[in-house]
């Protein structure tokens, strides 16, 4: 009987098999490449992003642990749906069903359009009684209707992310947000838990406005434990350490302290907002954040967190002039 045997049939496939695996190979290279340069953000002038770590100081990449990376706007979106959160006194499974929810809905971003006359990071909309565009448009007021309508759903916290989720935002995919319920997960302890975010990026080149920071600040801070204490001139970090040739860079120093009777409330609060600065550095000019016992600054140590106690740092380069004492988040803008 004439015909190609089987075995005949599967040599041409062998022998075209390694050249479709050799062209994927290179378009991963080829990505991989266009990957890097795009995050040569320090010495590249590749684009800033983020990385919120769940590896003690790490920023998550080469080591062990879990991480997820953003762009910095995704992070300051981010980190203001959970310090929104946290200000309300909501639990850490809230954080997380607000951030997967605003992962599926926006991809964190605060889109000013969608599904009909949908907007905002969860994509609400005025017609539905979420409120006028301006305020859905503000992330602050998008994230506190978010949660006071979650915080209205019987048991939400013991129900699985999908269903708390839906019972809000009354999706027509309300499958999808389980997806993001691991990176949630990941977001809400790197700023609220154990966790931190760093972000890349150059120190700060033109002076910040610390009134600025201390209103925003003070939209977030609601029933957190902490207070704002005034701003005051600050004394400048080591020569170097807000990469300005050599040159000390007048700083002021925006301070957020717990209130007396704060708690574990303020330190919780304090995590977060710690968070909420680096991810907002670059628009707000903030050459560093001191918080206990940790220190990051602006282009500096791999854009990490790092060690900075007083004892722990002196007479480094680096030493930290003022650290941040328990109870404290000290915030530097550039002058």
């Amino acid at each position: 009987m004439g015909g190609v045997s089987q075995t005949d049939q599967s040599r041409p496939r062998r022998r075209r098999r390694p050249i479709r695996w050799a062209a994927g190979f290179l378009v991963l290279i080829a990505v991989a490449g266009y990957f890097v340069a795009q995050r040569g953000s320090n010495g590249g002038g590749g684009a800033p992003y983020c990385t919120a770590s769940v590896n003690a100081m790490g920023s998550g990449k080469g080591e062990s642990g879990q991480y997820y990376e953003m762009s910095t706007e995704q992070a300051a979106n981010a980190t203001t749906i959970a310090a929104v959160g946290v200000s309300k006194g909501m639990p850490d499974r809230a954080v997380t069903i607000a951030l997967a929810t605003a992962m599926q809905e926006s991809a964190l971003r605060n889109l000013d359009h969608g599904d009909r006359d949908s907007l905002g990071l969860f994509q609400q909309r005025p017609s539905q009684g979420w409120g006028t565009p301006a305020q859905i448009m503000d992330p602050v007021y998008s994230a506190g209707i978010f949660y006071d309508r979650l915080a209205e759903v019987k048991g939400y916290s013991r129900l699985p992310l999908t269903v708390a989720a839906q019972k809000v935002q009354l999706s027509g995919f309300p499958q999808a947000y389980a997806k993001h319920e691991p990176d949630a997960t990941v977001l809400t302890t790197a700023f609220v838990g154990g966790g931190h975010l760093a972000c890349t990026g150059p120190a700060p080149t033109e002076p910040g406005d610390p009134a600025k920071v201390r209103t925003e600040l003070a939209r977030l801070l609601g029933k957190s434990g902490l207070q704002t204490v005034g701003t005051a001139p600050a004394e400048p970090a080591g020569a170097g350490d807000g990469g300005s040739g050599g040159k000390a860079v007048p700083e002021s120093e925006v301070r957020l302290v717990a209130k007396r009777d704060g708690g574990e409330a303020a330190a919780r609060a304090g995590r977060v907002l710690a968070q909420w600065a680096v991810a907002n550095s670059g628009g707000l000019s903030i050459a560093r954040v001191s918080y206990a016992p940790h220190l990051w600054i602006a282009g500096k140590d791999g854009d990490r967190w790092q060690d900075r106690s007083a004892a722990g740092a002196k007479g480094g380069n680096n030493a930290d002039p003022a650290p941040a004492v328990p109870g404290e988040v000290r915030i530097f803008v550039r002058g």
